[in-house]
């Protein structure tokens, strides 16, 4: 019988009224495969993917295909949110042996779980009868099978973890600069982003090129992440009636997305798009955060203080049925309706023609040009433009509140609660507004007392008062960069206290001394059938180097020097294998960080986190921070506290000036305009 039922997954529970016998993925299901000498077939995906749903309803739903998978597999349904590590693994898999990879994930294993067939959405008639004829082989020449999931276990093997070998060269700065020529070829400078479809926001890549931009005078790279975040803000992939970013752009204008909002983009976007402000001052920038963050607080803030993880891209249509979109698109006649007189000038400002067209008599809103520029065509000032866009705003936003709302995926995530918690920190840096600092402290308080075991460990997630899964690198990784980015902006050390604890766990479970990297399922947990090292940077950075940036940091503070030793060994070996610099975006931010212009500030006296606040509100990549308001045992202000008299230490390379006794001075050496 399906088991799914017993589950708190919103995804695992949508299929639990599905007449495949469903199992979750666990020991005792992999040992019935065993026991029964039954195919494993794995389907993985999340609540808020649209292509699940679809297969779902043709397949999963259909009874034919139940009958099927029920006689000759053993069905196992993950939650890919929940179980980075299955799919992380049986991803690797499919893209071994199909080239491509996405959601939903198909794979048919033998009993012991090792991989022999895989692929993703199928319409029902294949389905049924590819898994007929895998059937079938498994029955009559198992052998063949058996042979197939050897080599393909061996190819898994060999691409966990690759890295370069002793007679590569050192890489150099001059080698990031002939990434970042190779990368500029794959650039869309007319919207933005890389010149393909669909589009990602990945915005990792976008701090990355910022900062390098910033570091070289390039103009026409800081020119490109104007272009990018402008026109991803101006609407489609941003939701210009509430505020969040959906997963991603199906179209190279950012316009038509794949409407799913997930937790782990807007952190990272609030955190870029802060980053950017405090680089340009664009109050375009600041709307999107502020939007953003109350959007997120609205929808996704928990009772407890965390953050819900997803909302879905279907929602129920006028008729009753799901449908994609169908909360966020608009037709002209509705439009028509709710703004009236205003209405042709809205279709101007927002495209209400053929350039935001979508389907089905349906727009999806988007501007083309800046306020600026259409304030000057409209012959009306700009300031009269923004005002009427807020009219408008709050307008379609109480009409779109009586639609059926997509549904929400309410389990909290520790890592992407990790990003989000980060997100208000850069928020606070930005902008210095209080309630983004207390919102942050109140989800690291939640993550320290529901998700942090006495034992030492975190846990992934969170639903209903339960904290389960037992954490994965990625927890750890970015939790350590949260707390450390509390740090930051409170002065607090038991933030970087936390982080180093986390950091010891972490090299007690998850480091490979002989690799020298950190695996992504710890020690404790059973094995599966490959490895998994995470490396390459994708919409949320590697796990490992996430790491580094971390190690890197914290050799700092505690002065360190096997944390630097361990992130200069990480760096030599990913470095020189770099050739897709967009999948290694954060690991040149950190080699940017140990080998291009850094300094270290410290700012020690009874007003040093006002300073520390004054300081961060302006765009510093190249400073590690430190500071504190009374004596420390922190190493790296150890002796530097003098009452009565703020004191500033600016040092490169571990060699420190004469303390400065003024703001002013500090900014004169740091070389930061007033």
């Amino acid at each position: 019988m399906n088991e799914l039922y017993l589950e708190s997954s919103p995804y695992l529970l949508q299929h639990a009224a599905n007449p495949v016998f469903w199992k979750s993925w666990s020991a005792t299901t992999l040992a019935t495969a065993a026991a029964t000498n039954k195919l494993l077939l794995v389907s993985i995906g999340y609540s808020a993917c649209h292509w699940c749903h679809v297969m779902e309803h043709e397949s999963f739903e259909n009874e034919a295909a139940a009958q099927v998978m029920n006689a000759s597999f053993v069905n196992v349904k993950v939650d890919r949110e929940e179980r980075p590590d299955v799919d992380a693994v049986y991803m690797k898999a499919v893209q071994l042996m199909t080239g491509k990879g996405g959601w939903p994930l198909n794979v048919v294993c033998l009993p012991d779980g090792r991989p022999v067939w895989g692929g993703t959405y199928f319409r029902t008639a294949d389905w049924i009868a590819t898994l007929q004829q895998l059937h079938t082989i498994f029955e009559t020449e198992p052998e063949k099978m058996t042979t197939y999931a050897e080599q393909l276990q061996e190819g898994l093997v060999a691409t966990a973890l690759v890295t370069a070998t002793p007679d590569e060269s050192a890489f150099t700065l001059e080698g990031l600069e002939t990434l970042v020529a190779k990368w500029k070829k794959s650039f869309d400078w007319e919207f933005g982003g890389m010149a393909r479809a669909p589009k990602f926001m990945m915005p990792n890549n976008y701090s990355f090129l910022l900062r390098y931009g910033w570091m070289q005078n390039d103009q026409s790279l800081l020119d490109f992440v104007d272009i990018t975040l402008t026109k991803m803000a101006f609407g489609g992939l941003f939701d210009t009636i509430d505020g969040g970013f959906s997963r991603y752009a199906v179209d190279l204008k950012w316009h038509v997305p794949h409407f799913e909002k997930m937790l782990y983009d807007n952190g990272q976007l609030v955190s870029l798009y802060a980053e950017a402000f405090r680089f340009s001052k664009n109050p375009l920038y600041q709307k999107v955060v502020e939007q953003t963050l109350s959007f997120v607080v609205k929808e996704w803030l928990s009772p407890d203080g965390g953050f819900y993880a997803a909302l879905d891209a279907d929602s129920l249509n006028m008729e009753g049925k799901l449908e994609e979109g169908a909360f966020y698109a608009w037709t002209k006649e509705e439009l028509q309706t709710i703004l009236g007189d205003d209405f042709e000038l809205f279709a101007t400002v927002y495209n209400v023609n053929a350039f935001g067209f979508w389907e089905h008599d349906k727009y999806v809103l988007i501007q083309k040009d800046s306020l600026q520029t259409l304030s000057r065509a409209l012959n009306c000032t700009e300031n009269e433009l923004q005002l009427k866009q807020t009219t408008w705003q709050h307008l379609l936003y109480k009409a779109r509140e009586k639609r059926s709302k997509p549904r929400l995926d309410d389990k909290c995530i520790t890592s992407w609660n990790a990003l989000m918690l980060k997100g208000f920190v850069d928020a606070y840096k930005a902008f210095g507004t209080k309630k983004y600092l207390d919102i942050a402290l109140q989800n690291a308080a939640f993550i320290g007392t529901k998700i942090w075991s006495e034992e030492g460990n975190l846990f992934h997630t969170y639903k209903k008062g339960k904290a389960a899964v037992n954490g994965y690198l990625e927890d750890y990784a970015l939790v350590i960069q949260a707390f450390i980015g509390l740090y930051e902006v409170t002065l607090d050390e038991s933030w970087l206290q936390k982080a180093n604890q986390l950091t010891a766990y972490t090299f007690d479970y998850f480091f490979d001394t002989k690799k020298g990297f950190f695996l992504f399922t710890s020690s404790i947990d059973a094995p599966l059938v490959a490895p998994h090292f995470e490396t390459e940077d994708n919409v949320i950075p590697a796990s490992n180097s996430v790491m580094a940036d971390n190690l890197s940091k914290l050799g700092f503070y505690f002065s360190n020097a096997y944390y630097k030793k361990i992130v200069g060994d990480m760096l030599d070996q990913i470095m020189p294998t770099v050739d897709y610099p967009s999948a290694f975006s954060n690991w040149m931010h950190v080699f940017l960080t140990e080998h291009g212009p850094q300094k270290e500030v410290s700012i020690c006296g009874t007003n040093a986190v006002a300073i520390v606040t004054a300081l961060q509100a302006k765009y510093l990549p190249f400073i590690h921070v430190s500071g504190s308001e009374k004596p420390s045992r922190l190493p790296v202000l150890k002796d530097r506290f003098v009452a009565d008299v703020d004191l500033y230490y600016v040092c490169e390379n571990n060699i420190c000036g004469l303390p400065l006794t003024s703001f002013e001075s500090l900014q004169e050496q740091l070389l930061i305009q007033k």
